[in-house]
């Protein structure tokens, strides 16, 4: 295990705990990183740990783990509890196929005690929806807006609220669309000011974005 460093301290330097990024760990790793966190008892968030990876993993190791299938992320331990009062983040999402992104920022966002509200599928392609669900979403004090294809919600979302919007451009979509890169390019060179960009498929750093400017609020 000695090659295994985890960053315990980063919540306090940062405003976030480190994540466990499984995507190119062996299942011997994570394995030995859920007991590094037995031993110490402390909590982890897992991110990128794909289903067949997960249930290769050691069940007495596996059944400390609440995994979900859907975002590929699994928590460790207790996750704190989130305000009460109105979520201070929506994640805002342009299709159902943006789900998985969409929950991996809530997971993130829950995991470090915050609470957030999903408008999903509500993209540009029938307006009415976003418009529809516009006061509702402005309610909130940052946004995250989640999309493929050609990314164009992001945009025109930062162009109807005065709220700090953070955009995911996702790998959903087909053609040229395919991979992300289209979606990851419009909301680079979005005309729409003031549009924050995280990489592709980041719902994780999103979420982590968020957090910071919330705890640069306080």
């Amino acid at each position: 295990m000695s090659d295994i460093i985890i960053d315990f301290d980063r919540k306090a330097r940062c405003a976030v705990e480190e994540a466990i990024l499984c995507e190119r760990k062996s299942v011997t790793q994570i394995e030995q990183i859920i007991a590094i966190g037995l031993e110490k008892q402390v909590r982890f968030l897992f991110t990128r740990l794909e289903e067949q990876k997960w249930q290769k993993l050691n069940p007495t190791l596996r059944e400390h783990l609440d995994y979900c299938a859907l975002s590929h992320t699994a928590v460790m331990g207790k996750v704190e509890t989130p305000s009460a009062q109105e979520p201070m983040i929506a994640i805002v999402s342009g299709g159902s196929s943006d789900t998985g992104v969409c929950r991996e920022a809530l997971t993130t966002l829950n995991y470090h005690g915050y609470s957030a509200k999903l408008f999903e599928d509500v993209g540009v392609s029938a307006l009415w929806r976003l418009t529809n669900a516009l006061e509702d979403i402005n309610k909130a004090k940052i946004i995250i807006a989640v999309a493929g294809m050609e990314a164009a919600l992001p945009t025109v979302l930062s162009g109807m609220t005065h709220r700090p919007v953070i955009a995911v451009p996702t790998s959903v979509g087909y053609g040229v669309s395919e991979g992300g890169q289209l979606a990851l390019n419009a909301c680079l060179g979005s005309c729409a000011a003031g549009l924050m960009t995280v990489n592709i498929d980041n719902g994780f750093g999103a979420a982590c974005a968020a957090i910071k400017l919330l705890k640069s609020f306080s």
